[in-house]
């Protein structure tokens, strides 16, 4: 398997999933993690829709890096597909938010319902929020108990694709 072959089983893990889990800190160190419904931009920029309130919200007032996984939980024991991202997560400004909500909800067989810029600012208790991914990893896909045509291990294994 090539890299560019995991870039592209990257991307599918992204195109075929509704949700990611957003991994955050309190201002004590305390991990928070939640799923939140989401669309990407390529690779790198993945956005979502939260109340300000939110505990994962405030997380990001007070630390902005952030982890992040896109996995798929219908494969079968042992067939695990996953994408995990380190990134710096932040809330998308007032004046990006016309192209942000152009990525965001994403295409609409997907369910997610179009916005406003006013549904996301102002007044509005709903805030759209970007994590841009500074480092990415796929688990390297396998059939279960054999080595992965790449690396060889039999084991659950990271690799690094940016």
């Amino acid at each position: 398997m090539e890299s560019d072959d995991l870039t592209a089983h990257a991307q599918a893990l992204i195109d075929g999933n509704a949700y990611l889990t957003l991994g955050t800190v309190d201002r004590h160190g305390r991990p928070w993690i939640t799923p939140v419904y989401f669309a990407a931009d390529g690779l790198r920029d993945f956005y979502w829709m939260s109340s300000m309130d939110a505990r994962h919200s405030r997380n990001l007032s007070v630390q902005s890096e952030v982890s992040l996984v896109v996995f798929d939980s219908t494969v079968p024991p042992y067939h695990g597909r996953a994408l995990y991202a380190a990134t710096a997560a932040r809330e998308v400004p007032n004046d990006d938010l016309v192209g942000a909500l152009e990525v965001y909800p994403g295409p609409v067989e997907r369910g997610g319902s179009v916005l406003t810029t006013e549904e996301v600012s102002g007044a509005s208790p709903w805030r759209l929020y970007c994590a841009t991914a500074s480092d990415l990893w796929v688990l390297c896909p396998r059939a279960p108990r054999q080595p992965c045509p790449l690396h060889g291990r039999a084991d659950d294994h990271r690799t690094r694709i940016a």
